[in-house]
């Protein structure tokens, strides 16, 4: 009997948002355990998720603004409110599934777009062609408690081209490797550690996340092992749907697309002007 059909509806993007807003809720109360006075803090208003991770986080923003519950403008303006007192700025991630009422909301209230990306998903009950572990020497594990030190050093390696973020990304896998309900690979050939990945569940979704390559070592079959070895762990956990973020036209959403992965919808980020 034929799996049923998944569309890309307003249902699904209510699973997908709330997946990932409930996984990054997660990262900042994990920053809050690590470094109290950093001042990391989350809200759910009208429906959306706001958190504050510093003022330089990519996790400080909202997630599902309009989508589960339209806003009021005294709810809006509590969100903003949470991240000027803190001295951040206000970012937003809106699904176009959310009310479109809540474009209007925003142009009045002086934001503006300003980037856009990718959210994929793949039914797990999806029969993958196995490309990615065939030929290649490379394995993957999940990593234990004890490692989770390795799985950030080697997080923030895959990312070092990128010398400005050093710093961050470093600060970012450590706060990642602390998170309680996300699960950590690591990817090794000839028994050294050369990629890894991360891996929330959520109501039967599967966010992937936090995969790289130390980039001595990429194009030996690192993140099609990592790529397999999660959705074998989601299968085995009673997951129903996989879910990634990537930048329109990536790298990333091309080798997601290729195993499988399916366009949701195109998300547009927008931030408060001023």
């Amino acid at each position: 009997m034929a799996a049923p059909e998944i569309l890309a509806d307003r249902s699904l993007a209510c699973r997908l948002e709330r997946a990932e807003g409930l996984t990054n809720a997660e990262f900042v109360e994990a920053r809050a355990r690590l470094m109290p006075e950093s001042g990391a803090k989350w809200i759910s208003v009208a429906g959306a998720w706001a958190m504050f991770d510093g003022v330089d986080s990519p996790w400080t923003q909202t997630f599902g603004l309009g989508l589960i519950q339209m806003p009021t403008s005294a709810e809006l303006t509590v969100i903003e409110d949470f991240f000027k007192e803190r001295g951040a700025r206000v970012f937003h991630e809106v699904s176009p599934l959310a009310d479109k009422a809540i474009l209007a909301m925003l142009g009045e209230r002086g934001y503006r777009p300003f980037e856009m990306s990718s959210v994929m998903f793949l039914p797990l009950s999806t029969q993958v062609s196995p490309r990615s572990a065939s030929g290649s020497a490379v394995s993957v594990r999940v990593a234990g408690k004890e490692e989770g030190e390795i799985w950030a050093r080697t997080s923030a390696e895959g990312w070092s081209e990128y010398k400005e973020f050093a710093h961050l990304m470093m600060e970012m896998g450590r706060v990642v490797a602390s998170a309680k309900k996300n699960t950590l690979f690591l990817a090794e050939l000839d028994g050294r550690v050369i990629g890894a990945g991360g891996l929330s569940i959520h109501d039967g979704v599967a966010l992937f996340a936090g995969a790289s390559t130390i980039p001595a070592w990429r194009r030996r079959g690192a993140q099609r092992a990592l790529l397999e070895a999660r959705f074998q762990y989601a299968r085995e956990a009673g997951c129903d749907l996989a879910m990634m973020c990537a930048e329109p036209g990536s790298s990333s959403q091309r080798n997601a697309e290729r195993r499988g992965f399916r366009i949701a919808y195109t998300r547009t980020k927008w931030m408060l002007a001023g």
